[in-house]
């Protein structure tokens, strides 16, 4: 999956969906229980991210080339 430039790395562990932004140094994290939630949960992951990164003055990292 990929939204805004970054992409999630997902597995499955006990029946959950759970993923986390790939390929940068900030862990984020999301889960959900099926395949369209989890792309919503990603999309929301990094909405959120992006929002406190702009509200503490930090520069988001951006996933590697």
């Amino acid at each position: 999956m990929k939204y805004r430039g970054y992409q999630a790395e997902v597995s499955e562990e006990a029946g959950l969906l759970v993923g986390h932004i790939s390929g940068i140094r900030d862990r984020v994290g999301f889960h959900a229980e099926s395949v369209e939630a989890l792309r919503e949960a990603f999309k929301e992951a990094v909405d959120d991210y992006l929002e406190v990164c702009q509200v503490v003055g930090k520069e988001p990292a951006r996933p590697d080339p």
